[in-house]
């Protein structure tokens, strides 16, 4: 009877060291994560182009204070933060000016990229001003570089970093959907262009998602955190057609950046 005591206290000990130890290992983890420096690459949707407040240093760029990266390290204090995303980015822009933050010592990094290089500007441009059947072209050609050509750029700059920040953790942004399907009294674009820019979203984070899981990296999905927040949703976190400045039409606002792409990277992260 004593030994069958003993060996249930013993166990319940060993239990007890062991749960000890696993949260010790977890929090050191966290905290290691926390000591390291963290790097944010990409396009506008990383520098925070539609979210205002630019830093001034940053020109053309438009890196925002309240972009998703900015909320991260305000948050979560790294020993250095370098924030070199830039609007218009495409991969190579990544791998020619991005990159020089980025050593051993780097612990995280982000980036979305992509959207430049299958021609995001151009496909906006094309389904605002012209048919359906001109929008559901131009798309259909940007999926067929997603197919042939976007998975080797995305390797190159996947692999670029991988070399610079051999032990960093790295987490790669997708894009949102632009529109809820459906709504109605929502004025602008047809049903149809609205369905094959959504469709366009999906094409290119599917891409992106194997390319970057292929790598070792982490994939943040923003279309389940922006899910009720598309266009036409009434409750957008997405800036419309702005002739006023039309650079930030279909980018994320504000509330986009901290209740869309923060979340995901705080998952992923």
């Amino acid at each position: 009877m004593r030994r069958s005591r003993l060996s249930v206290y013993v166990a319940s000990l060993l239990l007890a060291v062991g749960t000890a130890l696993t949260g010790a290992a977890t929090a050191q983890a966290a905290d290691s994560a926390a000591i390291g420096g963290y790097v944010a690459l990409g396009d506008s949707y990383s520098s925070g182009l539609g979210s205002g407040s630019y830093i001034s240093s940053s020109g053309d760029c438009k890196r925002s204070t309240k972009a998703y990266p900015y909320l991260w390290a305000a948050a979560n204090s790294p020993s250095s933060f370098d924030f070199t995303a830039c609007s218009g980015a495409q991969t190579g822009d990544v791998t020619a000016s991005q990159l020089g933050p980025l050593s051993s010592a780097t612990a995280l990094v982000s980036i979305s990229i992509g959207g430049n290089d299958a021609g995001f500007a151009d496909i906006m441009t094309t389904c605002v001003l012209q048919s359906d059947s001109a929008c559901v072209s131009r798309i259909n050609t940007a999926k067929a570089f997603v197919d042939s050509t976007l998975p080797g750029r995305l390797d190159t700059v996947y692999s670029a970093i991988r070399a610079k920040a051999p032990t960093a953790h790295v987490v790669v942004l997708g894009y949102p959907r632009f529109y809820k399907l459906g709504a109605t009294g929502c004025l602008g674009l047809s049903e149809t262009k609205r369905k094959a820019l959504n469709g366009a979203a999906d094409y290119i984070d599917a891409a992106t998602e194997k390319r970057a899981l292929n790598h070792g990296f982490a994939f943040g999905d923003v279309r389940t955190t922006f899910t009720g927040h598309e266009l036409c949703s009434g409750s957008s976190w997405m800036h419309a057609v702005n002739w006023l400045n039309i650079p930030e039409s279909y980018h994320p606002t504000a509330a986009g950046q901290s209740g869309g792409y923060l979340p995901v990277l705080n998952s992923a992260a």
